[in-house]
């Protein structure tokens, strides 16, 4: 279940690095432009990446020892 849970949070991290990517380089909000700006399937798109990154930061070691048997 924990490992799943690693996978999802990774995939929304990559998603959210991409988008603000191409925020930065080409002036494009991929999320606002499929699910709509200011839309509340945006705001949760964002809550979610957002969520996974506090996850990510705060479970690392623990997300490390789940994968690499540490």
């Amino acid at each position: 279940m924990m490992k799943a849970l690693d996978v999802i949070t990774s995939i929304l991290l990559i998603i959210g690095g991409l988008n603000w990517g191409l925020v930065g380089l080409l002036d494009f909000d991929l999320v606002a432009s499929l699910m709509g700006s200011g839309t509340t399937s945006a705001k949760v798109v964002y809550d979610l990446i957002g969520l996974s990154a506090l996850y990510q930061a705060l479970c690392w070691q623990q997300i490390q020892a789940r994968w690499c048997g540490k």
